[in-house]
């Protein structure tokens, strides 16, 4: 089975409480039989998505030659299409940052989230899932607490990725840990992020249990 790693955090582990989850996601895979790819987002090349995608197919179509930014924009998107494509499971480690996700990881999404690779249209115009043979993994940490009713509505991480990757592209979400509440309430910051970093492991567990059942 292969995993994809996708980090999302470019923080040190010992301030951001989702790079701390992928180190620790990680340390708990070494030495088992796992196939694991690491996509950095902030350590790739990955210009933004706009109008100079769109203009580089035009070229590409017409056989003009492309300017730097369009070959590195196509390189970047032809990778990130490339390492999902190959992932069995997909693993995000990634915070939520002002109620979103980092521009960085809407950028891979951006990417990928293409008709005709991630998902189609029928003759009907019905949209048709191109990802359910994926099995994907959320690891998010949120300074704040966003699991009340009160306050669910305003995640624009989780729920986005739920959206997009499960809603769709198809994938099935097996497993999900979020660290919260940490900022809200510091005189328990530590013993919420410890027992966040035992889920961590446990989750990284479970994955391995899997890739053993197959």
């Amino acid at each position: 089975m292969n995993v994809l790693v996708i980090k999302a955090n470019n923080r040190p582990a010992s301030q951001g409480i989702s790079s701390k989850m992928y180190e620790t996601f990680l340390a708990e895979l070494e030495g088992k039989d796992v196939n694991v790819t690491i996509y950095d987002v902030f350590e790739e090349d990955m210009p933004y998505f706009g109008q100079e995608l769109f203009d580089a197919f035009g070229k590409v179509q017409n056989n003009k030659e492309l300017t730097d930014y369009e070959s590195r924009l196509l390189a970047a998107k032809q990778k990130a299409m490339d390492v999902l494509s190959a992932a069995d499971v997909v693993v995000f480690a990634f915070p939520l940052w002002n109620l979103t996700i980092p521009a960085k990881l809407h950028t891979f999404i951006d990417y990928v989230y293409t008709s005709g690779f991630a998902f189609k249209y029928d003759a009907e115009g019905n949209m048709i899932q191109l990802m359910t043979d994926k099995k994907a993994i959320f690891l998010n940490a949120r300074g704040g607490v966003y699991s009340t009713p009160e306050t669910a509505t305003m995640d624009m991480s989780v729920n986005y990725m739920r959206n997009v990757f499960s809603g769709i592209f198809g994938m099935d979400i097996i497993d999900e840990v979020i660290i919260e509440g940490h900022n809200a309430m510091p005189d328990k910051a530590q013993e919420i992020i410890a027992t966040g970093m035992e889920e961590v492991k446990a989750c990284a567990q479970r994955l391995v249990g899997l890739t053993q059942k197959v």
